[in-house]
């Protein structure tokens, strides 16, 4: 029951980062074309990622609460992208390219397609 509590408490904290981070970005950027915000979001979520991912695999670094709060839970929340991108990587290195190209491919495509049917579903039923 604590890891949940300690999850929980990051996926608080990471949501409320993204919602202040990404609207400060695209405020700043002054654009309502494209969203800089999310971008700006889900990059520093795949570098952060990367970074604690490595300092923890590499060097011991945290405590495995300290991961689930900072990864499970912070960047969970923050921005699933990083861990996507994360898993990809593992993969890379792992010596399965392959398998790493077929998941990014099916990740962005059926997002992409989830997105529209779940867009699509919702006109149909509130029209």
């Amino acid at each position: 029951m604590l890891n949940i509590v300690i999850i929980g408490l990051g996926g608080f904290l990471g949501a409320i980062s993204r919602f202040l981070v990404a609207g400060i970005v695209q405020d700043w950027s002054g654009s309502i074309a494209f969203p800089y915000g999310t971008l700006v979001v889900n990059l520093t979520g795949c570098l952060l990622i990367g970074f604690l991912s490595e300092m923890a695999a590499a060097y011991g670094f945290f405590s495995p609460q300290t991961r689930l709060f900072l990864m499970v839970g912070f960047l969970g929340s923050f921005t699933t992208f990083s861990t996507f991108e994360n898993e990809a990587l593992f993969l890379v290195k792992s010596g399965d390219t392959t398998l790493a190209l077929v998941d990014l491919a099916v990740h962005v495509l059926s997002g992409l397609a989830a997105v529209w049917f779940g867009q699509t579903l919702a006109h149909l039923i509130w029209r």
